[in-house]
């Protein structure tokens, strides 16, 4: 069972995102917040699988809650609830932790699936937002600091990166491939190297940027 907990200052918001996620079989919303303050003292107790969170929120943004429970090492696997004029809110998110981000209108299989995804340890990119994402990645150049030309990806770490911006998991992608997924970890460990990143959901934005994949 995926435990998962809503934190969005819309009560409407969070009745129709638990009202879909009843509906479906081995996820369970097991507490909610109307705001990051909440957020931010409930997450150590509810202890979730995943994390739903808006990011423009009275009290405490998203955001902040998100640098908080960062900081303290108690952040769970998080996506960014969003609207088209998030853009930036979302960048500044996958800066801090997140794992990726869904519309507010996902329908339940997108839900369900994108939940299941960072459960078991993927990220997200969706492609109809990922257009306007790299319009503002200028904000994540500071993050980066590979060469401008990092040393070339070897054909199985292309695959392999190309996988990771479907959002599967390292299991998934062993499975995929039919590896070890401790061979799928070297590899993964080997890409982030190489593109001068610290983890799998920026390695994803970085290969979009350089046109990677």
């Amino acid at each position: 069972m995926i435990r998962v907990m809503l934190v969005d200052d819309q009560t409407l918001v969070r009745q129709g995102v638990r009202s879909l996620l009843e509906l479906a079989d081995g996820i369970a919303v097991v507490a909610e917040a109307a705001d990051g303050q909440q957020a931010v003292e409930k997450v150590p107790e509810v202890a979730p699988d995943v994390l739903l969170m808006d990011m423009r929120m009275p009290v405490m943004s998203g955001l902040d809650a998100l640098r908080t429970l960062a900081a303290r090492g108690q952040l769970p696997p998080t996506i960014i609830l969003t609207t088209f004029d998030d853009d930036q809110l979302v960048l500044a998110g996958i800066k801090l932790g997140a794992k990726g981000y869904l519309l507010k209108d996902v329908s339940l299989d997108q839900l369900v699936s994108a939940i299941q995804t960072v459960a078991a340890g993927g990220s997200l990119v969706q492609p109809v937002v990922t257009a306007r994402l790299l319009s503002g990645l200028e904000g994540l150049q500071t993050e980066f600091h590979s060469l401008e030309q990092p040393d070339p990806l070897t054909e199985r770490e292309t695959e392999i990166l190309r996988l990771m911006a479907g959002g599967f998991s390292n299991k998934e992608i062993a499975n995929s491939l039919g590896v070890a997924e401790g061979t799928i970890k070297n590899h993964v460990s080997n890409i982030l190297s190489k593109l001068g990143v610290r983890d799998r959901t920026r390695a994803v934005l970085k290969a979009f940027e350089l046109k990677l994949v």
